[in-house]
């Protein structure tokens, strides 16, 4: 497709999309704004952008397709200025934040004017952000959730799909509510339990001095997402708020349930409790791709010598593997000495994987 395509906001979403996008439709020419000029020039200067703009108004009219890729209540502020500019008839506008409802109400201003505007939900992410860490295959085999506008028809909800072609996502259209439902419950509300178990840590430390040491295994592995970005969950907590209301006093509900099991003192049914979630767990889907980004973790419980760290990093980068993170877990239950790396897909942990039992005798482990 030919055009002129306007990503507001070059941060790891907006430049992965703008690399799908030039890698599908080469054709197309692609313009970046950024209030962060830095990281604006840095797009530019790594060929994730054709050009770098300053104004927002006259890149927006000219373009065909603007993406909004900006914290959730930026994007309300963008979307109201939009209503002050002269844009194209037949523009595409869409969005990538991680809640809709509140979002799609305040596009209602451009729809009344004719203005096509669908929102969407990439559910993919990275341990790194910016535009430096942006990646073609950033949206492969994940979900994209679309929310048309009421004012949307079928024909430019395909050609919106058509423009992201290129992430080879699973796109999936929903219902604004709707949408806010399911990544509150497998996302936002995570998120929270994530934080309130690093908060009750945190509150024991005082009294436990070698619960830090102890907390870097299991439990540092799943609060892992407690360290997300703590404005964009602000945020999103704030939009998604009457939902999360709703989920908070189920879990309420539930961690009563709990209580009185151990109150009982049941041994079947505490038993049941587990096992109930055991099996329900295990019959999620293991290879796909969900609203918090998987990350794959590969264990080596190296040897004790100077040097060994950069002797596994090395032998991947002779293959090219690419990692997102490594640390030293000096615990992980009864593993001692651990190197964990971890990777942006499972193709790439398995490559790992090979490639190290075939350079060393380490014990390997996958998280």
């Amino acid at each position: 497709m030919d055009g002129t395509v306007l990503i507001i906001g070059m941060g790891l979403i907006g430049g992965s999309l703008a690399l799908c996008i030039k890698k599908e439709h080469p054709n197309a020419n692609i313009i970046g704004y950024d209030v962060n000029h830095k990281e604006l020039r840095l797009g530019k200067s790594l060929g994730v952008i054709d050009e770098m703009t300053l104004s927002l108004q006259s890149a927006a009219e000219k373009a065909d397709l603007i993406i909004i890729s900006t914290p959730v209540f930026q994007t309300e502020k963008i979307i109201s200025q939009f209503e002050l500019f002269s844009l194209k008839d037949t523009v595409l506008i869409t969005d990538t934040g991680s809640t809709k409802e509140q979002i799609m109400k305040c596009s209602d201003m451009l729809t009344k004017n004719g203005t096509q505007f669908i929102g969407g939900h990439p559910m993919a992410g990275s341990h790194k952000s910016g535009v430096a860490a942006a990646k073609e295959i950033l949206f492969e085999n994940a979900f994209y959730m679309l929310t048309p506008g009421s004012g949307a028809t079928e024909e430019n909800v395909e050609k919106l799909k058509e423009w992201l072609k290129g992430t080879y996502a699973k796109f999936l259209i929903v219902e604004p509510r709707e949408h806010d439902e399911l990544t509150g419950m497998i996302s936002h509300f995570p998120h929270i339990i994530a934080a309130s178990l690093v908060h009750r840590a945190k509150v024991s430390s005082s009294g436990h001095p070698y619960l830090r040491r102890l907390a870097a295994g299991g439990f540092r592995d799943i609060t892992r997402i407690a360290s997300s970005n703590p404005t964009m969950w602000k945020d999103i907590t704030i939009q998604n708020r009457m939902v999360l209301l709703s989920l908070l006093e189920e879990w309420k509900a539930e961690m009563n349930e709990v209580v009185s099991l151990i109150e009982i003192n049941d041994p079947q049914k505490i038993f049941d409790y587990f096992n109930d979630a055991k099996i329900f767990r295990d019959d999620l889907p293991i290879l796909e791709k969900g609203a918090i980004p998987s990350f794959y973790d590969l264990f080596v419980d190296v040897p004790d010598y100077p040097g060994v760290i950069s002797e596994v990093t090395g032998y991947l980068a002779e293959e090219k593997i690419s990692l997102t993170n490594i640390r030293i877990m000096e615990t992980r239950e009864d593993i001692y000495g651990v190197l964990v790396i971890s990777f942006q897909t499972l193709e790439d942990r398995e490559r790992a994987l090979y490639c190290l039992r075939k350079q060393t005798n380490y014990e390997l482990f996958l998280g």
